[in-house]
């Protein structure tokens, strides 16, 4: 009776995101009710392995007793501080020193939000002034990367280059511009990581020629394309973009909402990379999703521009919820444990993880096997020779996802039959291996699906 009647509470009162409304009423939700570790549990009973942390973010797995007794404590010492009137709290001021010193190059000063898509809206109220603070304010082009996520907020949607998020919401603007994706499995450039990044350098550069240098601000890339479909860059692509970005003094900024906090190895995908940007934003992992919050990095030199320009006057941005003290404290836990320990599980579940997707690349409809650490995808297709993706009649997005839940594992089933992969960094090895099993008895069942088998090739 109880998950009855919340299904039908849901289906008249719940707006779900990114989701059919008319299709999300008619199928009804799926109710989750408790978690521990890489396991959740719903209201039927039914234990799944959390091969997607959640959506990308619960990097440090669910039920940690540290972190629960963190926002505990927090809530009752003092549930709320605002950050107006020069005011704060403790927990805050030690977040931002804490992630600043861990931080790449000089991203000495955190800016904290509720979450990455105002994280991203952020860094361009930021840049904004920082060209006005110049007496350039005529740099007011941004470039983003096709494919690309950077959030569904107002402005932020339209820098995400994803049909989904610009259909009927009037985006991008004509200040936003896209260059093509480094996609490997199908970029036309060919597959080579020098193919690769000579293309993408000739594509940033052309369109900044095509805008006009001294119009162009700033560049914004994920050090690994997530809601795209984890669309991993050759090594050095990222670091040949960032030099392209200063030789053309344009802002390099990295949003690292879904690769940092272990995701992908470190604590955040640029030191890989070996990239220092003059943005960094981050979210999800920074409190592992237990409560909401995210944060803009800056350099030294943004910082100390927007601030000589400010001079006396106040910079006018902020957030109720910014620097909240129970989300700094969750934060602090949540370094704590990467640290102590997660950090390293995390690159041997990921290497695994990576290993047990690269066994399946033999199954008829495996094309690619791709990812890093934590972070991984398998793109399906109906003919390996051509690259043929599933059929829109197969569904994909839908049917595999119902498949996988059926088998007891939670993945991100993308419409183009890309199967996205990000399960928290606490993993056993027996739940790493069931992501696998659980994996390759979903493929098996696609493959019996007719619309797949028509077009098997």
């Amino acid at each position: 009776m109880l998950s009855n009647s919340l299904i039908e509470l849901d289906r008249a009162h719940l707006v779900h995101p990114v989701a059919s409304y008319r299709s999300h009423e008619k199928a009804g939700v799926r109710v989750l009710t408790s978690a521990k570790g890489a396991t959740v549990t719903d209201a039927t009973g039914r234990q799944l392995v959390d091969g997607f942390a959640g959506l990308w973010c619960v990097n440090a797995g669910y039920g940690q007793e540290s972190i629960i007794e963190a926002a505990t404590r927090q809530l009752q010492e003092l549930p709320y501080a605002t950050g107006y009137f020069g005011l704060g709290s403790e927990p805050a001021i030690r977040l931002a020193a804490e992630l600043a010193e861990r931080a790449p190059g000089d991203l000495n000063h955190v800016y904290f939000t509720l979450g990455g898509s105002d994280a991203v809206d952020s860094t361009i109220r930021f840049i904004r002034y920082y060209y006005n603070a110049q007496g350039r304010p005529q740099k007011d082009q941004f470039i983003s990367v096709e494919q690309g996520y950077h959030g569904s907020s107002v402005v932020g949607a339209g820098l995400t280059a994803l049909p989904a998020f610009h259909a009927g919401f009037g985006v991008p603007y004509d200040w936003q511009h896209k260059i093509p994706s480094h996609y490997a499995y199908r970029n036309p450039a060919g597959e080579t990581s020098e193919a690769i990044i000579a293309a993408s350098v000739a594509a940033l550069r052309a369109k900044v020629e095509a805008l006009g240098q001294e119009r162009v601000a700033a560049f914004y890339v994920e050090p690994i394309q997530g809601s795209g479909g984890v669309l991993v860059p050759p090594k050095g692509w990222m670091k040949a973009m960032r030099a392209l970005c200063a030789e053309l003094d344009i802002l390099f900024i990295a949003d690292e909402v879904i690769t940092g906090f272990g995701r992908t190895g470190p604590l955040f995908a640029c030191l890989d990379d070996d990239v220092v940007p003059d943005f960094m934003t981050v979210a999800k992992g920074l409190t592992s999703g237990y409560v909401p919050m995210g944060a803009v990095f800056m350099s030294d030199r943004i910082y100390d521009t927007i601030a000589d320009g400010a001079g006396a006057a106040a910079v006018g941005h902020g957030y109720t919820y910014s620097a909240h003290p129970v989300s700094a404290a969750v934060g602090l836990a949540c370094l704590k444990l990467y640290e102590d320990s997660l950090l390293e599980n995390g690159r041997k579940a990921g290497a695994r993880l990576m290993a047990g997707l690269e066994s399946l690349k033999s199954h008829p409809l495996v094309g690619d096997v791709r990812g890093r650490g934590m972070l991984a995808a398998i793109e399906l297709v109906v003919d390996k020779e051509r690259k043929t993706p599933l059929p829109a009649s197969a569904e994909p997005s839908r049917k595999i996802f119902d498949r996988a839940w059926e088998n007891g594992l939670v993945i991100r089933a993308f419409y183009n039959g890309v199967l996205g992969y990000a399960p928290p960094l606490c993993c056993t090895d027996a739940e790493i291996d069931a992501i696998i099993e659980r994996t390759a008895r979903t493929l098996d069942q696609t493959l019996e699906d007719p619309a797949v088998r028509a077009l098997l090739a």
